[in-house]
């Protein structure tokens, strides 16, 4: 099946978007790659219909930061042999997003390596003291977890005084010989090895917060993954992940998405309103016919008008060139914890083909089954703001229906926006000790060193690193840009722009099934009275959760 080993097709693979200014949602969802707070601060971003959630490891010590989980987590989620479906990432691309998290996973195993070697010689050949020092640090961030300040401070004073007792150890010892030298060796190996991991952790942690400064301020800095580009045809770890990225990127451009009740369409946001036109199909003379037509030559007259949209009368900027696209959709569960996309003769490469859409455009419009709807699509705010209008035709018996639907998928959390923070500490002046000033702190504490050090010889096995530290699991269905989307209600020129949107598609949807209708000698006086009623009714300026049936 072409999409299990999907491939490049021939000629120049150019992004659709992202080109275009639209990298603001995807640089504010990369950055995460980079970041180095409590992985906790994800949950954060949790919004009311997506969860994730963090499954604690067997040590505090060698859980992961925000930006090692997410990582780990996109990898596995987005790029694994036996993953399920993905749902579109509307507004960004998902590819780059994947792509940087590599490039942060290639950089975290360069500093890794460093990290290994230092704790095979100052850790390993003097494994007792090591094992101590780390016993007291496990413990001292077992203390400190706690929220009593109390306990906190224990657990640096614990600290504090095995390092005295160790000094005095050094100094005067019950015995000599070479055990002497050895048990000296093991308390000053670790410290040794403590300080080069140190300037290690440091260099790295500078990088990392360049690169993150550098996606948030627009300069979009590239994502190197060299192990993506197979060299000779035996590296098949290359190919595999250089066949997934192009998969991913097919995926992500397929025509088929999903309903999931009071969560609407999975990837473009809830529905947020619906304008509907029904009247019943009678002749313009009693004495004639309707001439046959059928859902699909009012749809494809609606396509074209559609194309139309970014003209207007007047030079005063209006609507950029929307998306205009054929949708099939699917209903799926509304907690349901996967998706499965269409399969067989009728699809390719993750696209419906073009006879099935007019099919199910014209023959599924009751009952089970797919359904057909044709979408403008709008990306707005360097893709902060998708709107997406939905039309759908429908013919029941003698009675004709046009719907169009709102959909609104807001901007990612503002957890993805947050610039880093030098990390500083306000001091006072020697001389002038009643001013004050701040002094900068190193990136990277002696509890941080201590963690990286450990994880370090971790890294080379995964599943081991996930068990005893811990993992950030997505929700599910996941796609990358709904899963961590605020509501656009809440930015006001952003709600403008989604209520603004409606009144416009909706007299050329209904200008374009007009035409369609006279042309086939029906009587539209109906239904051009009741497409008047709907132009005054689609100016509330009140969103509503039109996918929320109080009944």
């Amino acid at each position: 099946m072409a999409d299990d080993v999907f491939d490049f097709r021939p000629g120049a693979q150019v992004p659709l978007s992202g080109s275009a200014g639209q990298t603001a949602a995807t640089h504010a969802l990369a950055s995460a790659a980079y970041r180095d707070g409590k992985v906790e601060e994800i949950l954060k971003a949790n919004s009311e219909w997506h969860t994730s959630t963090v499954k604690k490891g067997k040590l505090s010590l060698c859980e992961p930061n925000l930006g090692e989980a997410f990582s780990r987590a996109v990898q596995v989620r987005m790029l694994g042999g036996a993953r399920k479906p993905l749902i579109q990432s509307f507004g960004t691309e998902p590819q780059a997003v994947v792509e940087h998290c590599l490039a942060a996973t290639r950089l975290r195993k360069e500093r890794d390596k460093k990290l290994t070697l230092v704790m095979v010689v100052c850790g390993l050949l003097f494994l007792p003291g090591l094992l101590v020092w780390l016993a007291l640090f496990q413990l001292r961030r077992t203390i400190a977890g706690a929220k009593d300040r109390r306990a906190g401070a224990l657990g640096t004073a614990l600290l504090v005084a095995f390092g005295g007792l160790a000094v005095i150890f050094l100094i005067r010892l019950p015995f000599g010989g070479l055990w002497a030298y050895y048990l000296r060796g093991m308390i000053v190996a670790p410290v040794v090895g403590w300080l080069l991991a140190k300037q290690i952790s440091e260099s790295t942690a500078k990088d990392m917060r360049a690169r993150w400064d550098s996606l948030l301020a627009g300069g979009g800095v590239g994502a190197k993954i060299p192990e993506a580009v197979p060299r000779n045809p035996n590296e098949t770890a290359a190919e595999q992940l250089r066949q997934g990225l192009a998969k991913l990127t097919a995926e992500d451009r397929s025509n088929a998405v999903f309903y999931a009740g009071p969560k609407g369409i999975l990837g473009m946001g809830t529905r947020w309103g619906s304008w509907q036109l029904a009247e019943e199909l009678l002749p313009r003379e009693p004495a004639t016919e309707i001439h046959p037509f059928r859902s699909w030559d009012v749809i494809r007259a609606v396509h074209d008008q559609l194309r139309m949209l970014e003209r207007g009368p007047l030079h005063t900027g209006g609507f950029p060139v929307p998306s205009i696209k054929h949708w099939i959709v699917s209903p799926v569960g509304e907690n349901a914890k996967e998706v499965a996309r269409p399969v067989g003769q009728d699809v390719d490469t993750f696209q419906i083909k073009g006879h099935e859409i007019q099919r199910i455009c014209n023959e599924q419009q009751f009952g089970s089954g797919n359904r057909h709807y044709l979408g403008v699509q709008f990306t707005l705010w360097d893709g902060q703001l998708v709107i997406t209008m939905l039309i759908t035709v429908t013919v029941l018996h003698q009675t004709l229906r046009i719907e169009v639907t709102g959909h609104a998928l807001g901007p990612v959390h503002s957890l993805f926006t947050t610039k880093p923070l030098p990390k500083t500490v306000e001091v006072s002046k020697t001389i002038r000790f009643w001013e004050t000033t701040e002094k900068h702190l190193p990136l990277v504490d002696a509890a941080e060193v201590v963690r990286l050090a450990v994880r370090a010889p971790l890294t080379w096995f995964p599943p081991a690193l996930d068990f005893f530290g811990g993992r950030l699991i997505l929700p599910e269905p996941f796609g990358l840009r709904h899963a961590w989307a605020e509501k656009p209600w809440r930015h006001r020129f952003m709600a403008d722009d989604a209520i603004r949107t409606a009144t416009p598609v909706l007299r050329v949807v209904h200008t374009a099934a007009m035409r369609v209708l006279e042309e086939n000698g029906v009587d539209t006086e109906r239904f051009t009275n009741r497409s008047l009623f709907l132009s005054t009714l689609v100016q509330d300026p009140a969103p509503r959760k039109a996918d929320v049936y109080d009944a």
